[in-house]
């Protein structure tokens, strides 16, 4: 089993967007030295607690900023996009880092209906909810497939990195994802972490697809101890809690989090979270895994102190007896 990496870009209460963004350079390269196997950056827009809006534009100085882990999106949101534009952008990227590239699909906006309108390019009306016919265009761009009439037909010749291309994956927290992932041979990234009742659908999906791998994302927090752990995940508890009444804010320290929490219990069930131990988190992780019949793991986690999140991934790395290659350079987290 593979595990990976997911970014959200996490700004902390005090720090900077351009902070964070450091911090996400400064994981990355930990995690290429600790042997995970890829890391990918999310897309999300209007939102003070993530600073990632475009992974097309922070998967050039991550790739660039390691040497072995593959970096990718996830994900892309389609549905705002040209996808002749997205196919350049990524042909440009697989064309700098050759089979290094992931270019993770997704359909959701990643934000609010009214940040989702300021995006368009054209606000005369709402966009058309045209996603496979997207995801069609894109895949065709890549593989040169567009019929011979088609207006975009020799567009694909024209992409930057040539025959270089990135791996295409669909991502998805329901139903429906799955079986356009079964449709068109892709491999499918379920995102547990926001429907933790996914494992029929990934089952739907191996079932249906020829050559089916599937990787599933979790929400994971790591620490020397139980407690410890359930401490730094408190922060992340009370931003989800602002975050559902629409009042967003950066990823606030733990001890506000916890007299937040105390004050305001939160419902039980909900969203799954695996935090612990390192052995804690090793048992959910195989468990989470073993439900979804999952080649891959990919694991997000946002703390308030960029120290732990580094010491939580470098925890599960050890669990599972990844195999380290670290130099000076990525041992010590930065200042800030």
């Amino acid at each position: 089993m593979r595990l990976s990496v997911l970014d959200q870009s996490p700004i902390s209460a005090g720090s900077t967007g351009a902070q964070a963004l450091a911090n996400t350079l400064d994981l990355a390269r930990l995690a290429d030295g600790l042997g995970y196997h890829r890391y990918w950056l999310a897309e999300h827009h209007g939102g003070t607690m993530l600073a990632g809006p475009s992974p097309e534009a922070l998967i050039g100085p991550v790739a660039a900023a390691t040497e072995r882990i593959r970096v990718g999106s996830g994900g892309v949101m389609l549905p705002h996009y040209s996808p002749f534009k997205v196919a350049e952008n990524f042909s440009l990227l697989a064309g700098l880092y050759p089979n290094r590239i992931d270019l993770g699909i997704g359909r959701a906006s990643g934000t609010d209906p009214l940040t989702t309108y300021a995006l368009q390019r054209d606000r005369r009306q709402v966009a058309p909810d045209d996603f496979p016919q997207q995801l069609a265009e894109l895949l065709a761009h890549f593989d040169r497939t567009l019929p011979a009439d088609h207006p975009f037909s020799r567009l694909g010749d024209s992409l930057p990195g040539g025959g270089a291309k990135p791996q295409t994956w669909l991502l998805g927290s329901s139903a429906q994802s799955a079986v356009w992932a079964a449709q068109l041979a892709l491999p499918y990234a379920f995102a547990d972490f926001i429907n933790p009742r996914g494992a029929e659908i990934a089952r739907s999906y191996r079932e249906k697809s020829e050559h089916a791998h599937t990787a599933v994302g979790v929400w994971a927090i790591a620490a020397d101890t139980d407690e410890e752990a359930e401490r730094l995940a408190s922060s992340i508890a009370m931003g989800m809690a602002m975050l559902r009444q629409n009042r967003p804010i950066p990823v606030p320290p733990p001890e506000k989090a916890l007299r937040y929490l105390e004050q305001n219990p939160q419902p039980a069930g909900g969203r799954r979270r695996i935090v612990g131990s390192p052995e804690t988190v090793k048992q959910g992780i195989e468990a989470v895994a073993a439900e979804y019949e999952a080649d891959e793991v990919i694991i997000v986690t946002i703390t308030y102190d960029h120290g732990a999140r580094r010491r939580s991934y470098e925890l599960i790395a050890e669990a599972f007896g990844l195999a380290p290659d670290l130099d000076d350079r990525v041992r010590a987290a930065p200042a800030g």
